[in-house]
């Protein structure tokens, strides 16, 4: 098991253990869809890499359930725009 699962950290930091299995299921999804890694990848699995962007405030769930960056993309230039990681691009 991941050690930061262990820890109550991660499940405060997305405001509970519901919405952790759910932001760690959706960002899975893209991830399988092509989505790009937020976080440095290399060597990591999957769910070590979507552990890593949690850890790091990369991704959230928005008041809607939606996955969510706090990173730019090449398509939004503004930092305070977010990105729906759920739908593939074009």
């Amino acid at each position: 098991m991941i050690e930061e699962l262990k820890e109550e950290e991660i499940v405060n930091k997305v405001g509970g253990r519901f919405k952790l299995s759910t932001l760690i299921q959706k960002r899975m999804i893209a991830l399988n869809q092509g989505a790009r890694t937020l976080v440095d990848a290399r060597g990591l699995d999957r769910m070590s890499t979507v552990i890593q962007e949690i850890m790091q405030n990369k991704i959230y769930l928005d008041m809607s359930g939606k996955l969510r960056t706090t990173e730019p993309t090449d398509e939004i230039a503004s930092d305070s725009e977010t990105v729906d990681l759920t739908q593939p691009t074009e």
